[in-house]
């Protein structure tokens, strides 16, 4: 009889431990995760600040981060601009993933400094506005230089953009 009420109450805990652990989120922890979600092409989430990114906020965003990119992503900061990260990043993977990780990340912008690439990553900012912005220079303040973009970009890319300033350009 003691038996079976110990098996019983043994039972229960392990049907209870089961039922919460599939309703908690898994801990992440670096030195096993990787984030095998298929959704890559489907993000439309804020992205990571190359410069302030925590390992843990890599392996939870980007579908499929294997855990060793998270040392060689922190390695090479600060990022100054989006083709050293591609030239830095390009020593462990292809072009094409590199692009993809890009998806997700972002090197903060100098207004008055970052080249042309690294403007480019402002949603819908393209090279020849880029380099209209480039011309522009110096900017007397962040002001004048989001008055600036926002004359080629539209209201929700222009608020985008202001997140991907640096704050101590």
């Amino acid at each position: 009889m003691q038996q079976r009420k110990l098996t019983a109450i043994v039972m229960s805990l392990l049907s209870i431990a089961i039922l919460l652990a599939a309703c908690t989120p898994a801990a992440v922890t670096p030195s096993t995760s990787v984030n095998t979600s298929s959704e890559a092409t489907d993000f439309n989430g804020a992205k990571l600040n190359l410069n302030t990114v925590t390992g843990d906020e890599l392996l939870a965003t980007i579908p499929g981060f294997p855990n060793r990119m998270v040392r060689e992503f922190q390695e090479y900061r600060p990022y100054l601009s989006i083709r050293q990260f591609r030239r830095e990043i390009g020593k462990y993977v292809d072009d094409a993933q590199v692009a993809d990780y890009e998806k997700y990340v972002y090197v903060p912008i100098a207004y008055n400094d970052s080249d042309a690439e690294t403007l480019q990553q402002i949603p819908g900012l393209d090279a020849s506005e880029a380099d209209m912005l480039i011309s522009d220079r110096p900017y007397a303040s962040i002001d004048a230089f989001l008055s600036t973009l926002g004359g080629y970009v539209s209201p929700v890319e222009l608020e985008i953009g202001k997140t991907y300033l640096d704050e101590g350009a």
